[in-house]
């Protein structure tokens, strides 16, 4: 088959499940709704939304087209991190599976010998769904402010622009639901030219012959190490606190045990629980991308080595660990982020009102993490809860699809294994309240409706009498 057939297959399949025409009421000027966030989420949440019937919609990306989401941006893996298997933006169609365009181009040999599909290759499908589904994206538009109008937003893009809509999912991803996090000890004593964090653009060419360290022991620590030292940098240390690497990575249980799709059943106590282990464990590197960065001789891995302090010399930055001191010429921080929706600038006209898990849950203290407490409470579609009535009205059709949610939704909306899960589960939510702001209307005209279906007519059988 070739990517011509396959494009042909995807045509017919969502003719034979196309569920019909829209129904919801037009508003002159008002779009039911938009997506901010042109990555893998939103453009599966457009999708499933016009599963729904919902197609008066909008997709926004501050990026130019094609280079949504980190993929060819700052991500610096090989691969992704997910096993080739796992299904979610397709919605279960299988013609709009990676497996199926994979294979209409390398054949079912070809997928048989891959191992882990190749980011580049991630973000080429994802540029092929985007096409082949013809969702409506609009590329360099960077939503600055989310007005509340009462029953509708308005959002202020960069530029001046303003667009309506009834309804705003915010399909920012990692980062979307606060800021990547740099150590007040680092921002306060350095320059902004002697570090970067890893969701930057860090022009590693630039650094070749230089001797860089990296804080962190997550995945994208050794991802950057790796692409660090191939672009030609000298050294690249890698400083962890712990005295040693975690092993176990708690989502392959999750993705196995059923926690990840049935996460939004548990209580708060059994939400709480999963995330302080979660936080607690961290996840480890990939093996391969771990082994790729040791083979070259300027890689180097310390354990049990934070950073107590930092200082720019004459010579280099300076680096002050339990263990002793080194310089180098860059600094590279892979150390996560910070989930908190006071962080985001196009909330500042909601977010104090916005409901977090400190408002609802107090945990037992020996679990007690203020980086969970921090995460808005959501409802059971990914709606941002207000603490009173007031902040409930405001609030109303704001969906915090990104990694906010992983408090109340677990694993779900930022993340590909919980991608087939999550979008469902937003999709009915958005429709079911573009529904009932629409319930009058649309209930007035069914009682109304007289269009005439049976057309045929019956006359008695003549009786023997009648004969």
């Amino acid at each position: 088959m070739s990517l011509a057939d396959l494009e042909a297959r995807v045509a017919h399949d969502l003719a034979c499940v196309h569920p019909g025409p829209d129904w919801t009421r037009i508003r002159l000027g008002v779009l039911d709704v938009v997506i901010v966030g042109g990555g893998q989420s939103g453009l599966g949440a457009a999708f499933a939304l016009g599963r729904e019937r919902v197609s008066n919609l909008l997709v926004l990306d501050e990026n130019p087209a094609g280079y949504e989401g980190p993929w060819d941006t700052y991500a610096r893996m090989r691969t992704l991190r997910t096993p080739k298997a796992l299904t979610g933006i397709d919605l279960g169609i299988p013609s709009l599976t990676f497996r199926a365009w994979w294979e209409a181009q390398g054949g079912t040999a070809g997928w048989a010998a891959l191992e882990k599909i190749g980011r580049r290759d991630w973000m080429a499908y994802l540029r092929w769904y985007r096409r082949v589904l013809a969702l409506p994206v609009r590329n360099g538009a960077k939503v600055t402010l989310i007005e509340p109008l009462g029953g509708a937003h308005r959002l202020h893009l960069d530029g001046g622009d303003t667009i309506d809509a009834r309804a705003v999912v915010l399909a920012t991803g990692i980062q979307g639901g606060g800021e990547w996090h740099v150590p007040g000890f680092i921002r306060d004593a350095l320059p902004p030219h002697r570090y970067a964090h890893t969701s930057q653009d860090i022009d590693y060419l630039a650094l070749a012959g230089k001797r860089i360290a990296i804080l962190g022991g997550g995945a994208s620590a050794f991802d950057n190490a790796n692409h660090a030292l191939e672009a030609g940098v000298a050294a690249a240390h890698v400083h962890i606190r712990r005295a040693e690497l975690p092993r176990v990575n708690p989502i392959r249980f999750m993705e196995a045990a059923g926690i990840m799709p049935r996460y939004p059943a548990l209580d708060d106590a059994g939400k709480y629980r999963v995330m302080a282990s979660f936080f607690a464990r961290s996840q480890p590197p990939t093996s391969d991308m771990f082994a790729a960065a040791a083979r070259h001789p300027g890689f180097a891995l310390h354990t049990g080595s934070p950073w107590t302090s930092v200082a720019d010399t004459p010579t280099g930055v300076r680096v002050t660990t339990p263990k002793g001191e080194a310089t180098y010429d860059f600094l590279v921080l892979s150390t996560g982020l910070v989930t908190d929706p006071a962080l985001r600038p196009e909330l500042a006209r909601v977010a104090e009102g916005v409901l977090r898990w400190r408002d609802r849950y107090a945990p037992p203290s020996q679990i007690a993490n203020p980086l969970i407490d921090a995460h808005p409470y959501l409802g059971p579609a990914f709606e941002l809860q207000g603490r009173t009535a007031d902040d409930e009205a405001r609030l109303a059709g704001l969906y915090a699809f990104n990694y906010s949610a992983l408090a109340s939704h677990g694993l779900s909306a930022a993340a590909l294994s919980g991608l087939k899960y999550a979008l469902p589960r937003l999709a009915r939510g958005v429709a079911d309240a573009l529904f009932r702001s629409d319930e009058a209307a649309i209930l007035a005209d069914y009682e109304a409706y007289d269009e005439v279906e049976f057309s045929g007519r019956w006359s008695p059988p003549l009786t023997e009498a009648a004969a």
